[in-house]
């Protein structure tokens, strides 16, 4: 193996300009494919975090999934007589014995959960009025589920826990009514209950139609606000995993009983679209090393042509056509390591110069950065293609070095 390699070293030694050629090839190929790997990759997880980790994970309404079967139809399924227009019977909307089935979801690994009561309230201030979403929460817990902790640019979320009528507001909403820190504002519900309550906090999330819809209250003056004592109506729960949703969102309807929306369920399409578009992604940049790799089969191919005579002399001398076929799997494998390496650290370096672009969207009040992914298995990718595309190059030009006929060749020299 030692003379094998040592002839395959010669060989690109001494036809330098088209291995630096074929080497350029595999290190652009294989620095292109990080740069736009991590900039797709980095696009998707920075749509995660925006749209979806600003939402839960999982969703457990007071809903079911399918309609509730009659007593009739259940005591008699074969029945001839079907009973219409039956009204159900009124009752105070929320999740039924909320705090065992709390404990449960609690009890499995990995996700954190809040119970919330949700609900329509309008809202008055100097004259205007608007319907807005009241969400009732304990803070400590709220932290837990969501970031909107994180998006507050005044006040806390802990100010709910300190001030019984406080009322944290979008943005949006601030702007739209006026408001201030302080502001007291009245708050009217479905149930002909009304509160004045304080401006404690101003959150900015990105999204209009949120920042001009969403408030937060304490859970227990939402409770009274909407009539519906100890009564919460979701769960809002954020998994370690946002992938393991499905499953988790599964199980948990099977033992509760109520309906559970995962975000891969609610976002179902936009997930196709982030698929396909990581297909054509991979696909373009692969293309690349493909093409890469014809610099390597030109390389190769044009070696075994101009050793044809020295080939036979090996095969006449004790080497076996495997042995001529490793020497120029040898070459490719070599051009292969050395493009991955030094494409590997162009890459870098490239990803480095594209995390210092900041730029301003048209609209955006936020400079922003390109958002990057720096996981290490897309290097290991991007070098493991490289060298399959460098063998699948370097293959056909030995194999057909490997059936030279020192017979043939030799006579035709003499």
């Amino acid at each position: 193996m030692s003379i094998q390699l040592g002839i395959a070293v010669t060989h690109l030694v001494n036809r330098k300009r088209p291995t630096l050629v074929s080497l350029v090839g595999i290190v652009l190929g294989v620095a292109f494919f990080l740069a736009v790997s991590s900039l797709m990759r980095g696009s998707e997880r920075d749509f995660i975090k925006r749209l979806i980790d600003n939402s839960p994970h999982i969703t457990v309404s007071d809903e079911y999934r399918n309609p509730r079967v009659q007593p009739a139809a259940l005591r008699w399924p074969e029945g001839a007589v079907e009973v219409r227009r039956v009204k159900p019977l009124n009752e105070v909307r929320g999740i039924r014995g909320h705090a065992q089935k709390l404990a449960f979801i609690e009890s499995l690994p990995g996700l954190r959960v809040a119970p919330v009561l949700t609900g329509s309230v309008v809202l008055a201030f100097a004259g205007r009025t608007q319907g807005v979403t009241l969400t009732g929460a304990v803070p400590s817990q709220m932290k837990r589920v969501s970031t909107i902790g994180e998006k507050l640019i005044e006040g806390s979320l802990d100010a709910l826990a300190s001030n019984p009528n406080g009322l944290i507001v979008g943005v949006g909403l601030a702007k739209k009514f006026s408001l201030r820190m302080g502001s007291v504002v009245n708050v009217a519900s479905a149930a002909n209950e009304a509160r004045a309550l304080k401006v404690v906090g101003i959150f900015r999330t990105g999204g209009a139609s949120y920042d001009e819809t969403q408030t937060f209250v304490s859970l227990k003056r939402a409770q009274n606000l909407l009539d519906r004592t100890n009564r919460i109506n979701r769960f809002i729960i954020q998994l370690d995993d946002p992938y393991r949703a499905r499953d988790a969102a599964a199980l948990i309807e099977n033992r509760t009983g109520y309906k559970s929306v995962s975000w891969l369920e609610a976002s179902e399409d936009l997930m196709s679209v982030l698929l396909v578009r990581n297909i054509i992604m991979y696909s373009v940049v692969s293309a690349i090393l493909v093409v890469a790799a014809f610099g390597i089969y030109n390389t190769i191919s044009t070696i075994v042509m101009e050793k044809t005579h020295d080939i036979a002399i090996l095969k006449s001398m004790g080497f076996h056509a495997r042995d001529v076929r490793r020497i120029f799997l040898v070459e490719g494998i070599m051009l292969g390591a050395i493009g991955s390496v030094m494409g590997v650290l162009v890459g870098l370096g490239l990803m480095g110069v594209l995390g210092q672009v900041s730029f301003k969207p048209p609209g955006a009040t936020q400079v922003v950065n390109l958002p990057l992914y720096w996981g290490f298995e897309q290097y290991l990718l991007a070098a493991g293609f490289a060298m399959i595309s460098a063998v699948g190059a370097s293959y056909l030009p030995a194999r057909k070095a490997g059936r030279v006929q020192p017979v043939a060749i030799l006579r035709g020299m003499g």
